[in-house]
């Protein structure tokens, strides 16, 4: 190792070295300044270059000692504070464990946080160019480009959020404002700087329908109106357009009753607004000589009284007539087998008093030849509502035929 001896020393021309004055000379011995600042100076240092370093206190008489700039840094920088520490380079570290702090004024210019996790940091200013994970949570942050997976606010104010790439999974606000919204939907609805917008549907706005025009409109299957028109109205329908079928007070027919059984043929639930039954026979006979009789009836039941009624039986021997009060009756020769085909009518007289008058013409082509003629009429206690088909006695048995009724307004 080079050193500089003591200075102090002096030895005469040609003199003679003592013992004594080696001893100075050698104890005395040390490294002084001029030892360091007259070697060559190094610009760069490797991790296996030495240095000279004293070790901790050692007494001035121990021996220095040597050790690589990789050990100084290994061990003297491991643990403790540096204050007023200024690094004006790039600061490279290899796996860094434990806590690391980053002051309060400190840059971050570029590269990628993977994940910034903080209770107490707040991020005032600046911008994130992409943010790809994590939670971000700041006042004044811009997320110009990235997904946020989740945003989830109980309160607070987006006052301008502008978006043309990204997702926004799941948006949950129970309170706040979005103060100025910008978007165009996919269909037929649109928010432009707050407010909303439908898309036209193609319908001209304008009232259509009158008195003497029918209004023609056409519905989309979100229920919008498309388009809409007006028609001429005729107020006389086209020749053949108006059926019995489409009359609101209809010619119906009532199912036919076989009348084979029984001792009466009820037809009920006849409408209010009829006024006028066609009650119908088809050979029909009973089994006794009791005459065939028509009843009218109301809710209250059908009526056995009151009835102003005639019937005639034509035959070849002359004419027959009889006088009724019980029912509307049809004469024949009262004979077992007698077997009547042919209709009455029965007419609405008078709607206050409910009143029916009947006319009839049948004939009894078995077992004799004859026609029968009946006509009259009966006051109800209230509207009609049945008809009924029996005999005179009401115990004579039906054995043959069928029965129907025709009816309108």
């Amino acid at each position: 190792m080079a050193t500089i001896l003591n200075r102090t020393q002096t030895f005469a021309t040609n003199g003679t070295v003592t013992a004594a004055g080696l001893h100075n000379l050698i104890d005395d011995t040390g490294i002084y300044a001029g030892l360091i600042t007259t070697q060559t100076e190094l610009t760069t240092v490797g991790t296996a270059d030495q240095i000279l370093i004293a070790v901790g206190g050692v007494s001035d008489t121990g021996a220095p000692r040597r050790a690589t700039v990789q050990n100084l840094f290994d061990d003297a920088l491991s643990v403790g504070t540096y204050t007023g520490l200024n690094l004006s380079g790039a600061l490279t570290y290899g796996t860094a464990t434990g806590n690391r702090t980053v002051s309060t004024s400190a840059t971050i210019t570029t590269g990628t946080i993977t994940n910034l996790t903080s209770s107490t940091a707040n991020i005032t200013l600046g911008t994130i160019p992409t943010l790809t994970a994590g939670t971000t949570t700041s006042t004044a942050a811009n997320i110009t480009n990235g997904t946020v997976q989740t945003l989830t606010a109980s309160t607070g104010t987006i006052g301008t959020f502008n978006s043309t790439t990204g997702t926004i999974a799941t948006l949950n606000s129970t309170t706040g404002t979005i103060g100025n919204l910008s978007t165009t939907l996919a269909g037929d609805f649109t928010i432009s700087q707050g407010t909303a917008t439908l898309a036209t549907s193609g319908a001209t706005a304008g009232t259509y329908g009158s008195v003497t025009a029918i209004p023609f409109i056409t519905v989309d299957a979100k229920g919008r109106i498309t388009s809409a028109t007006t028609g001429t109205f005729s107020s006389t329908p086209a020749d053949g357009s108006i059926t019995p079928a489409k009359l609101s007070q209809p010619f119906t027919s009532a199912t036919a009753v076989a009348s084979t059984s029984g001792t009466a043929i009820d037809f009920t639930s006849i409408p209010s607004w009829v006024k006028r039954i066609t009650v119908m026979f088809d050979q029909v006979s009973t089994n006794g000589a009791s005459l065939p009789a028509i009843q009218l009836g109301d809710s209250g039941g059908v009526e056995t009284s009151g009835y102003n009624a005639a019937s005639s039986l034509i035959s070849p021997s002359g004419i027959s007539t009889s006088l009724y009060t019980a029912s509307f009756t049809i004469r024949t020769d009262a004979v077992s087998g007698v077997a009547i085909s042919g209709h009455a009518t029965l007419n609405l007289l008078s709607s206050s008093a409910n009143t029916w008058a009947i006319g009839g013409i049948l004939a009894t082509p078995t077992p004799t030849a004859y026609m029968t003629l009946v006509g009259g009429t009966k006051s109800l206690s209230a509207t009609l509502d049945r008809v009924r088909i029996t005999t005179v006695n009401g115990t004579d048995t039906f054995d043959a035929g069928s029965v129907n009724i025709l009816y309108e307004g």
